[in-house]
């Protein structure tokens, strides 16, 4: 263990994150998400809710200044959007600014293009989360 990185996040991410540079997108994915058919690096983050790895991640990096660095999966046509997720997920980021909302198809190619793809035990409908690192500046 060490101090000041949250117990959630494990070895595996801890160096995934680390190997990241500026640009790069990291999907923080429910139970549900076809993780392993869209990317090869996939880590399981069994019994793990993704607010959780929010609040985790968030003071271990900056997010990119020159894009919209968050963005969320809108809902198919006929379903409708549970606000808590999003203000869940804003909370544990403490983030204020844009949540692009990308369609199922779009949301799996950018999956496809991240640098990993974390599935977790999560169960809230659209609560995928992608999120695109920045510099430390």
């Amino acid at each position: 263990m060490l101090k000041g990185i949250a117990p959630c996040i494990g070895p595996e991410l801890l160096k995934t994150l680390c190997e990241m540079g500026h640009g790069d997108e990291i999907v923080l994915a429910d139970a549900y998400f076809p993780a392993h058919s869209v990317n090869a690096h996939v880590i399981r983050m069994d019994g793990v809710l993704i607010r959780d790895l929010l609040a985790g991640i968030t003071p271990l990096w900056s997010f990119d200044r020159y894009a919209t660095p968050v963005a969320m999966m809108a809902p198919v046509e006929g379903d409708s959007l549970d606000p808590s997720v999003e203000t869940s997920f804003r909370a544990a980021l403490g983030w204020q600014g844009a949540i692009d909302r990308l369609t199922r198809e779009d949301f799996y190619v950018r999956a496809g293009k991240a640098f990993a793809v974390v599935q977790t035990s999560d169960t809230a409908q659209y609560g995928n989360i992608l999120l695109k690192k920045g510099n430390f500046t």
